[in-house]
């Protein structure tokens, strides 16, 4: 395969794993206790608050290779209210983005005892995010070319609204959010630039087994944006161990798009690749503290790398009610 070709097939698969770059691009680290990340529903529906920190990078060794990074704090206000905040830049290449995500949620709880977890939360994020271009190495010295300024960072800034709604019932839990919901404009890569990437995710789940043996958590993901056409499902299963120390954990997510792309191989065949991630995950939480690494393996016969996507996620529990629920929950107690 020609490296032309090459490229085109990872930029494609690249544009399909994050579903463009408007806002926190979609991984598998809602995994890691982070719903919130995803689901604005979820600000404080969680018997602590949560604060969480993440950093993600690719491709080890490539120069510019995709990179991001997150701050995100949620908990409850009064009795049923909720608030939180996401911090984020994410880097790919010449193009990079910061922002900030504001969070109000409503938390209905329909149970008589505070315990028994029967809970329906609505969910709001306001944002606002910041594009930089990086023009100042695409021209060599003496070059011209009237649609590069190649001497600055051209930047544009718009702001964005997702909401949500999550039911979260005893070992049950399921969470829809649409990202993007209102349409914008930026003026960064062309004169009128649509940013209405409107994403729909779709998540749902179930925990059973022993609190003091093995809890096995199945779950999948679903995500579709509108414009574009393009989907992807992940297929989930997480395991938990009670320990002396604290909680082990551990997880394997499948993902799978519902588009491919086109390309001829050596022999001039025409293949098509759709996109599938395999990504495992380890973490523990000790006392107020949760520490979680996870890999994400490209499978397939054209990629641009043999490495994987790295990533690390640190958090800290705070301000935890003095009683639990009584549920095999682990992303509410």
């Amino acid at each position: 395969m020609s490296f032309k070709k090459l490229g085109l097939l990872v930029v494609f698969l690249a544009s399909q794993f994050s579903f463009s770059q408007e806002g926190i691009a979609v991984y598998s680290d809602y995994l890691s206790d982070n719903y919130y990340l995803l689901h604005p529903s979820m600000a404080g529906a969680a018997s602590c608050s949560k604060l969480r920190a993440t950093g993600r990078q690719q491709w080890f060794g490539q120069t510019d290779a995709p990179a991001l990074q997150t701050l995100s704090f949620n908990g409850r206000i009064g009795e049923q209210s909720g608030a939180g905040a996401i911090f984020y830049n994410d880097k790919n290449g010449y193009h990079s983005q910061t922002g900030i995500k504001l969070t109000y949620a409503h938390h209905i709880m329909f149970s008589r005892d505070n315990v028994d977890l029967n809970q329906l939360s609505f969910g709001v994020n306001v944002g606002l995010t910041q594009s930089n271009l990086d023009e100042t190495a695409f021209l060599r010295p003496g070059d011209f070319d009237p649609n590069v300024l190649g001497t600055n960072v051209q930047k544009d800034s718009y702001f964005n609204v997702d909401i949500g709604a999550s039911y979260n019932y005893l070992d049950f839990y399921a969470h829809a959010t649409v990202k993007n919901a209102i349409e914008t404009r930026r003026e960064l890569y062309s004169d009128f630039e649509s940013d209405n990437l409107r994403k729909l995710i779709l998540n749902l789940g179930y925990t059973f087994g022993e609190e003091d043996g093995l809890l096995w958590e199945p779950s999948i993901m679903f995500q579709s944006i509108s414009q574009t056409k393009e989907s992807s499902f992940d297929l989930n299963m997480k395991v938990y161990k009670q320990l002396e120390i604290g909680r082990l954990w551990g997880a394997l997510s499948y993902r799978r798009s519902l588009d491919g792309a086109q390309y001829k191989d050596d022999s001039g065949s025409l293949k098509t690749q759709k996109l599938q991630y395999i990504t495992p995950i380890v973490g523990i939480n000790y006392n107020k503290f949760m520490f979680s690494y996870t890999y994400s393996y490209l499978a397939g016969g054209a990629k641009f790398d043999n490495g994987g996507f790295h990533q690390i996620t640190l958090g800290m529990d705070l301000f935890c009610s003095p009683e639990k629920y009584h549920c095999n929950c682990p992303a509410i107690n």
